[in-house]
C-alpha cells in the first residue's frame, strides 16, 4: 500500500493507463486493421502512448478543474 500523500499520482497513473490503452486500441484497430502482429503492435502504441499520457494528465488537470467549474451550475442555498 502506498501513503495517502501519492493519491493524485497513481490515479494519474492508472487513468491514464486505462485511457491509453483502450485509444492505442481503438486507433491501431482504425488505422491498421485486424492483421496477424495486432496485438504487437498495439501493445507497442500502448507504451508510447501511456508514456505521453501520464504527464500529460498533470498538465491538463488543473484546466479541466477550471473548465468543469465554470460549467457546473453552484447549488443554491436554501434559506
Amino acid at each position: 500500500m502506498f501513503p495517502a500523500k501519492f493519491q493524485a499520482v497513481i490515479f494519474a497513473f492508472i487513468m491514464s493507463g486505462f485511457m491509453a490503452f483502450l485509444m492505442s486500441g481503438i486507433l491501431t484497430f482504425i488505422n491498421l486493421g485486424w492483421f496477424s502482429g495486432f496485438v504487437g503492435a498495439w501493445l507497442n502504441a500502448y507504451v508510447y502512448a501511456h508514456a505521453c499520457a501520464f504527464p500529460l494528465v498533470f498538465v491538463f488537470a488543473p484546466l479541466s478543474r477550471r473548465l468543469t467549474a465554470r460549467l457546473i451550475k453552484a447549488p443554491q442555498v436554501q434559506r
